[in-house]
């Protein structure tokens, strides 16, 4: 007796293939491009250092991007002494920054390797070697952002509730209260 799946069960099968491969796709060329970047000399470098409260998912090696274009990659992370991660960023020598620009942690993607993204700043003066950034934005960690939008929005929701004075037959005002109910 042979087992055979339904229409719909034979197209969610495809479906689950077909997204596992993509994943897996997308995975190996974060994999690899960090790699690659590893493996790649920047020539002459100078350091710059940045402190960040959190770098959650970012190690040594990972790469340093400015305006979109690798510029540098993470060669040091340490912890000062107000347990802060303090990075040491090495720069390609052709690369200059402004002194007013600021430093972020973010991801190639939902499920990608973490970056730091320096930001360009206006300034005429540029950073030289052995200085630190000084505006610095830590890593945001999913998590905490799926917990701020799932706050905000019951925030919203309970604001919904609204109050309304109204005088009854005796002269005493009543509390007319409408909106979603809670239970």
């Amino acid at each position: 007796m042979e087992d055979k799946y339904s229409i719909e069960e034979a197209k969610s099968i495809r479906i689950g293939i077909i997204t596992m491969l993509i994943i897996m796709v997308v995975v190996f060329i974060t994999i690899s491009h960090n790699a690659t970047i590893k493996k790649e000399g920047l020539g002459n470098t100078y350091n710059i250092y940045a402190d960040f409260g959190r770098t959650d998912g970012l190690s040594v090696g990972d790469v340093v991007r400015m305006s979109g274009v690798t510029i540098g990659r993470v060669v040091g992370s340490k912890l000062d002494e107000n347990f802060n991660s303090h990075l040491t960023l090495e720069i390609g020598s052709e690369y200059s920054i402004p002194d007013d620009s600021s430093a972020s942690i973010v991801s190639f993607g939902l499920i990608g390797g973490k970056y730091v993204e320096i930001d360009v700043g206006g300034s005429e003066d540029f950073i030289k070697s052995g200085d630190t950034l000084s505006y610095t934005q830590d890593a945001m960690v999913l998590e905490e952002l799926l917990e701020r939008l799932i706050s905000m929005g019951k925030s919203k929701k309970s604001s919904n509730v609204k109050s309304k004075g109204i005088e009854n037959s005796n002269g005493i005002t009543e509390l007319e209260i409408k909106g979603d109910s809670y239970e």
